[in-house]
């Protein structure tokens, strides 16, 4: 959707009496802040009759700045996020965080996009999100993906200044990302990254379980949600779905596992079963990384995570 589209939108919203105000989160930190101003706010406002409010993310984190946009969200606001993926996840988290009815849409000038892209996808729709409960209590809300283990650990490299720098000059797309991550893997494999764990799927036609002793070995979790993975690999439209998503749970620093899964997940789709709830159990508890849409997190002697769909869609403007 291009910025013509959205102004249509909008003033299509200012004829009902809801509609109040659009709240633009942007970070005035990112490189293409300068493109955000000039080719968003400005248009913005322009539009006749339509109050913009800015909500700059601070250099906190994600779910700080999810909170604090909660806040100030009211009934009838449209949430723009302009940025990458984790400019869109605190938008989506904090849409949700807030209990009011806001519509929601993000804007993709980032490097890997796959929330703005699913949120295209969904246009005029709803998305039912992914939600992380550690330890009994909620975590966080993913459009598209979860991950834990290695992916989740790799992510990490994107974080780095020299990465950081490449990835802003431009025309470093998936090829460069491919090589980023080819890297870090060969210098990584050998590590353990997820301790043994009990592993439980909730279907709708059954439980299926795996043990520690099944699972010693294992690399990676994977929810999937949205219509990508990390640019690269595709996923579908579960994110339309109620209660079942896509999940999979893998020994992947196999260098020849690792290569027929990624082919897989390139040409057709991340090979998964269909699931409702997942819950991953640590006995002796965990020091694993959590991530969600390239934003992750080092959990400290965790003991358990379960992976559902959110009990609210948000509507996609």
């Amino acid at each position: 959707m291009d910025f013509s589209e959205i102004e249509h939108k909008i003033l299509a919203l200012k004829k009902t009496d809801g509609f109040r105000r659009v709240i633009l989160v942007y970070n005035p930190r990112s490189s293409k802040a300068i493109r955000v101003k000039n080719e968003v706010l400005e248009p913005l406002r322009k539009i006749t009759g339509v109050m913009v409010g800015k909500f700059e993310v601070k250099p906190t984190d994600v779910d700080d700045n999810a909170d604090n946009l909660a806040k100030i969200l009211q009934d009838g606001d449209v949430v723009l996020t302009a940025g990458g993926d984790g400019t869109s996840t605190i938008g989506l988290n904090g849409v949700i965080l807030s209990g009011k009815k806001v519509k929601f849409y993000a804007l993709p000038f980032g490097n890997f996009n796959d929330l703005p892209r699913t949120v295209k996808n969904a246009s005029g729709g709803k998305i039912y999100p992914l939600e992380a409960v550690i330890d009994g209590k909620h975590y966080r809300y993913a459009a598209c993906y979860f991950t834990i283990g290695m992916f989740a650990e790799s992510t990490e490299i994107f974080d780095h200044e020299k990465t950081r720098k490449k990835l802003r000059k431009g025309n470093k797309g998936i090829i460069f990302s491919i090589k980023t991550l080819a890297k870090w893997y060969f210098k990584h494999k050998r590590k353990n990254f997820i301790p043994k764990f009990n592993f439980s799927r909730v279907t709708e036609t059954g439980i299926k379980t795996l043990t520690l002793d099944e699972t010693k070995d294992f690399s990676d979790y994977l929810a999937i949600n949205g219509i990508s993975v990390a640019k690269m690999m595709r996923g579908s439209k579960f994110y339309e779905d109620k209660k079942e998503f896509l999940s999979t749970v893998r020994q992947l620093t196999s260098f020849p596992r690792l290569t027929l899964f990624m082919a897989r997940s390139i040409l057709k789709r991340v090979p998964a079963e269909i699931s409702v709830e997942d819950k991953i159990v640590f006995p002796n508890g965990a020091n694993v990384e959590i991530q969600a849409e390239g934003e992750y997190k080092k959990l400290k002697q965790v003991s358990e995570i379960v992976i559902r769909k959110a009990e609210k869609a948000v509507e996609i403007l």
